[in-house]
């Protein structure tokens, strides 16, 4: 069809150059209905080069006014009186020459270079034109405003290019205004949505649509300017073999990303899966940006090996049914790249498969040649690298390589020291969802639908900015059509594409009913109609189409989304798995890749719910702890994963203002509630008028505010907060709730029963009525009046008996005015027979008699704590392993070091010491996946009152200190220097890097640790002192670490501001020399002990009245802990009367309680699994048992 048409006249003959043209020429501007017969002519500049035809209104004007891509044109004809034709594939163009003799040698060059790219394979996709589908390696698009336009124009930002269309359609067609080269632009902030891209020939002066929009395309464009800025030196030479111009996976061109351990050349999007597949098999680098890698030995390995050589080997077998392209989704990319380079599926197998003597035999021959396929192919699959060559002097073949002189081989072998060798994983996740057939559903229906979106919708949309489409669901595609005669489709959604269907509420859009559909390629589409039973049925087809069949129990819930992602949980956190998940209400189900059946996570009775950015801040991640799973869910798209996100936080918070909408514990007490009786058991029991007395009213308001919007996240701390402030917010609370404690259903019965003169049927009465309420407000009502039932029991301290309670919670639980006395008779009544109505048995009731003989003891001992031995606690320490069998209850001295804690833990498993066996005390940090061995001068009790609740304290054998201490013993110099890799964590405001390792000179001193961005830089970028140093062995696994060598580092200043970060070394031995002599500095260089056997016997006897039985451990603050032990210092075996029993709930890592029983004039010792009392657990000091 013929879409605008342009004619072009010739001033001079055009020139001949086929890779740059440009004269002057007349452009035809207004087509009129006769065929190319009148224009209104205007004179353009005209420019052809390899890529595009543009023109501009003068020859000195840097951007065009138009441009048409070469690859979309398909030929060029004449049509008579010096006019010719350029047809692409959606237009035609006119152009007019001033003589017969141009226009001829404009069709002649344009169609010799339309028939050269036919020829050499080359039709595709333009390396500066953004894809037309899929968005392929576009970083950012959609409309904005640009200052000197009337209408908003289409901007897209790809690679290091922004390119202007008028519309989407002509995006979509390639025909732009013009592009701009980012390696002359700078991107300024203007206002509050402006913001200006100024180059040095124009200011482009554009405004978005909102404050966060404006943000995303500034970010955008940095990111294409740091990419148009980086160096192409390494990638132009890498290039120069022809193979190595297009990507060795899906054949995109000019890639400049490769893999230096595979030696193969991928685009930027391929990168993005290989580093999904770790560093043990891929190790993905820049070719314009990671500079420093390059030496000429890897250059020239890339020129000689490459894609070519490289394909032979691992892609011998591709079948093409299975090979990717340009415009293939990242979900069939990683499965490809897991096929092609994890599995080895498609590999040439060598002769030698399979037998390993003779495999390492060929390695150590083939090295000493020059031929590198078959190195790459005999590594490849299964010799090792550091096999033993059998000659001493050369025992690798590394060194046989080098005494060789095969630089190259070298190179390569280096590079794949520690690589993963293939290995098919039968039942993969990914095999599992591709290889599945999807049930075939057929449903058909106009709906109205939304252009698609690349960001989550936040605002309303209006019923304008729909349009009806007919749209039908057959074979696994649904597809939208302009109306139900049309036979083409303006677009279609594949099955297996969509990883997200959300059915939102009613009337969140101009339309009653609406549902979204979220795409691998990040991409949203938004349909309604005001037809919900319509809706509901689309929704369900498309559900039924894309879950897996395995799965297709989630589709009997009412859910709001329900989609596909990655999730992490159990033992193995190492490999996310794939699950599908239903969000109904405030119930996620999920059915796992390791489960027959789909699981329910109630997320108002989560314990926790980690953050993303916080917890997280290297991953789209998120800890969802419940019992009895903590699951980790992954996002690997934004879109859809920022969607979930936002629902899920949602739906596990409150919701609304009855019990049954507020956030639970596990056993459905609200955790507002909770939290408030956990305080005032702990703070205020003996407080005169606690529940009398008023608060601060706007501490009070401010207070439950905070735990209406997340009581999960308050801890409630003594000094913070005031005990009257929070019983007043309790009662608030109660007074404020919808629908009451007792329920406006129920209300008068209750009010009627308290009336009731016999006592039996009274009683009856109240346990009816208790049977009555719903689930969450029974065990409401049991928790608070077993609150209250403590509280009168401390009457003579707190001047609350049950009468006085009664007149305070009779209004506040009934809501009423205070004048109707039932309401406190009812209370009155609960408190006093809290006994037989809640039918309490003799066991419970004697723990909570003990229980409260504990807080009396605690509370005394806390207000006398100045007589008491100061600073002896008592922690678990675990043998060699945390495990239950391994832990050990140890009281710990101020005075007691690392090495006396240590030896104590060996006497008591009565293990001897062996010479050159090295037993050391270290600090776990579960969370940072590192550890720490404690020096042993170190006094632990500092150690103890620093520890989080994801950290423990083991004693084990040190295996590397003997090589550490012939290090230190043979080094010439105290000081320490050489290269290492780099990461600094991002801090509190933000700042740091935080965007992976890199390469940093080190000089470590008796004094200060700095750190040199080169080996030849004579100013630090930074430098710490050595004392304020906390060095660990290990780094999280998720930062994706270059090496399984390295240390996380805290770094804390006077002002106790802290740092973290993280330093890779490339081998063990390394790292060793490294931690050394941060060990060396940092203790004067008294590393290790050289009488220790002296300590041993030496030391300070355990206290006679607590001999050799395990303690119970503590954990909590300082106060908490002091005012605990004391307690139990002063007199730990009369805490209690006799057959009594003493527990607490503490927050730690115990896995059990220690519940101590005198019996029989003796006391024994008893292990209660921390399962059964997990479920009371909140935070803090828990609640007693």
């Amino acid at each position: 069809r013929v879409g605008s048409e342009h004619a072009l006249s010739s001033a001079r003959k055009p020139i001949t150059d086929n890779t740059q043209r440009g004269w002057w020429l007349t452009k035809a501007n207004q087509p009129l209905p006769s065929r190319y017969s009148s224009y209104i002519y205007q004179k353009r500049w005209v420019k052809l080069d390899a890529d595009y035809l543009r023109y501009f209104d003068s020859e000195k004007d840097t951007y065009s006014k138009r441009f048409i891509p070469v690859t979309s044109i398909v030929r060029v004809a004449s049509i008579g009186d010096q006019k010719f034709e350029v047809i692409t594939n959606n237009r035609t163009f006119a152009f007019r020459a001033e003589s017969d003799a141009d226009r001829n040698e404009w069709m002649r060059t344009l169609q010799q270079m339309v028939d050269e790219r036919k020829f050499k394979g080359l039709n595709r996709i333009s390396l500066f034109q953004p894809p037309t589908s899929a968005l392929d390696s576009v970083d950012k698009c959609g409309l904005l405003e640009l200052r000197g336009f009337k209408n908003k124009l289409y901007v897209v930002v790809a690679g290091d290019k922004v390119f202007l269309y008028k519309n989407a359609e002509d995006y979509r067609q390639g025909i732009g205004i013009t592009y701009i080269e980012m390696n002359v632009g700078n991107v300024k902030d203007v206002d509050r949505r402006g913001f200006d891209l100024t180059t040095p020939y124009r200011i482009f002066s554009f405004s978005a649509d909102s404050d966060q929009e404006k943000d995303e395309w500034v970010e955008a464009m940095q990111q294409s300017i740091t990419e148009a800025l980086s160096n192409s030196e390494v990638a132009e030479r890498i290039w120069l073999v022809e193979a190595n111009r297009f990507c060795a996976d899906c054949g995109s061109p000019k890639p400049d990303w490769a893999s230096i351990n595979l030696c193969v050349v991928i685009c930027k999007r391929c990168a993005g899966e290989h580093r999904g597949l770790g560093p043990s098999i891929t190790k993905v680098r820049s070719l314009k940006m990671d500079r420093k890698v390059w030496t000429e030995e890897l250059i020239e390995l890339f020129c000689q090996v490459g894609n070519c050589v490289a394909n032979q080997f691992w892609a011998a077998n591709v079948p093409p049914s299975e090979a990717i392209h340009v415009a293939s989704g990242s979900q069939e990319r990683r499965r490809f790249l897991i096929a092609k380079y994890k599995e080895g599926k498609y590999r040439r197998y060598h002769p030698l498969f399979g037998n390993q003597e003779e495999l390492n035999k060929a390695l150590c021959a083939t090295v000493t040649t020059s031929d590198l396929a078959e190195t790459q192919s005999l590594v490849f699959c299964g010799a090792e690298v550091s096999c033993f060559s059998g000659d001493p002097d050369f025992p690798n073949p590394i060194a046989l390589a080098e005494q060789a002189g095969q630089k190259l081989q070298m190179e390569f072998l280096l590079h794949n020291k520690n690589s993963e060798i293939p290995q098919v994983e039968a039942g993969s996740s990914e095999e599992k969802h591709y290889s599945v057939i999807l049930p075939s559903v057929t449903h058909n229906g106009f709906l109205h639908k939304t252009p698609s979106m690349a960001k989550l919708v936040h605002e309303r949309k209006s019923r304008e900015e729909f349009s009806r489409r007919w749209c039908t669901l057959n074979d696994s595609i649904f597809s939208y059509y302009e109306n139900d005669r049309n036979a083409v489709p303006n677009g279609e959604i594949k099955m297996e594409e969509i990883v997200c269907l959300v059915n939102n509420p009613p009337d969140t859009h101009g339309f009653e009913s609406t549902f979204e559909v979220y795409i691998e390629s990040e991409r949203l589409y938004l349909f309604g109609l005001d037809n919900p039973e319509a809706i509901r049925k689309w929704v369900k087809s498309i559900a039924k189409s894309f879950i897996h069949p395995r799965a297709d129990e989630l589709l009997s819930y009412d859910f709001e989304r329900i989609g596909r992602l990655q999730y992490k949980g159990g033992l193995n956190l190492e490999r996310a798995k794939e699950g599908w998940f239903a969000l109904a209400q405030s119930v996620l189900y999920a059915f796992f890749e390791d489960s027959d059946k789909e699981e329910a996570v109630h997320l108002k009775k989560l314990q926790e719910l980690c953050i993303p950015g916080c917890c997280f801040p290297a991953k789209r991640l998120w800890g969802l702890v419940s019992l009895p799973r903590t699951l980790y869910i992954q996002g690997e798209r934004k879109l859809d994963f920022l969607g979930w996100v936002a629902a899920i936080q949602k739906a596990a918070g409150s919701s609304g203002d009855t019990l049954s909408e507020q956030q639970l514990t596990e056993s459905d007490i609200p955790v507002i509630v909770d939290r408030c009786i956990d305080y005032i058991t702990q703070c205020g029991l003996t407080s005169e008028g606690i529940y009398r007395k008023s608060g601060q009213n706007s501490k009070t308001t401010s207070l439950l505010e905070m735990l209406r919007k997340d009581a999960r996240r308050v801890r409630l701390k003594e000094g913070e907060h005031h005990v009257d402030d929070v019983s007043n917010t309790l009662k608030r609370f109660f007074r404020d709730l919808g629908d009451g404690l007792f329920t406006k259903e129920f209300c008068q019965d209750w009010l009627k029963a308290a009336a009731v003169e016999n006592e039996e049927e009274k009683v009856s009465q109240y346990r009816h009525l208790l049977s009555s309420l719903p689930v969450v407000n029974r065990a409401t009502v049991k928790a608070l009046i077993n609150h209250l039932y403590r509280v009168q029991y401390f009457s003579e301290m707190n001047q609350m008996n049950t009468h006085n309670l009664a007149i305070v919670f009779g209004p506040t639980l009934f809501q009423t005015d205070g004048k109707d006395y039932k309401a406190g008779r009812v209370v009155e009544d609960l408190i006093s027979r809290y006994v037989v109505i809640f039918s309490v048995d003799e066991q419970e009731m004697r723990k909570q008699q003990d229980e409260i003989q504990a807080i009396i003891k605690m509370r005394i001992a806390g207000s006398s704590s100045g007589t008491q031995q100061a600073g002896d606690f008592i922690c678990t320490v675990y043998l060699e392993e945390k495990k239950t069998e391994a832990e050990q209850h140890i009281k710990i001295p101020a005075t007691m070091t690392a090495e006396e804690l240590t030896f104590e833990i060996l006497d008591r498993r009565k293990i001897e010491t062996k010479e050159k066996e090295y037993w050391s005390c270290f600090e776990v940090n579960e969370r940072e996946e590192a550890e720490r061995p404690l020096h042993y001068s170190e006094k632990v009790l500092p150690i103890l009152h620093g520890l989080g609740t994801d950290s423990y304290l083991v004693v084990k054998k040190q295996l590397s200190m003997e090589n550490m201490l012939i290090y230190l013993a043979s080094r010439v110099s105290d000081s320490k220097h050489g290269m290492m890799k780099f990461r600094e964590e991002r801090n509190v405001l933000g700042l740091g890097l935080s965007t992976g390792f890199h390469d940093r000179y080190f000089i470590l001193n008796n004094s200060c640790l700095r750190l040199y961005k080169e080996v030849r830089s004579h100013r630090p970028e930074k430098e710490w002192p050595v004392k304020n140093l906390k060095v660990y062995l290990g780094i999280k696994k998720k930062l994706r670490p270059p090496s399984c060598w390295g240390f996380t580092v805290f770094y804390e200043n006077e002002k106790h501001e802290k740092q973290q970060w993280y330093l890779c070394c490339d081998t063990q031995m390394e790292l060793r020399e490294w931690f050394a002599s941060f060990l060396y500095v940092q203790n004067g260089g008294n590393v290790w002990p050289s009488e220790s056997s002296k300590v041993r016997a030496s030391r300070t006897q355990q206290d006679s009245r607590l001999g050799n039985i395990s303690l119970i451990p503590l954990r909590g603050n300082e106060n908490e802990m002091r005012n605990s032990v004391a307690a139990f210092a002063a007199d730990p075996l009369t805490v209690s009367d006799n057959q009594s029993a003493l527990g607490f709930t503490v927050q730690g890592a115990a896995s059990h309680w220690l519940v101590a029983s005198r019996l029989l004039g003796g006391w024994v010792w008893d292990k209660i699994p921390m399962h059964e009392i997990r479920r009371r657990e909140l935070g803090g000091v828990g609640e007693c048992c």
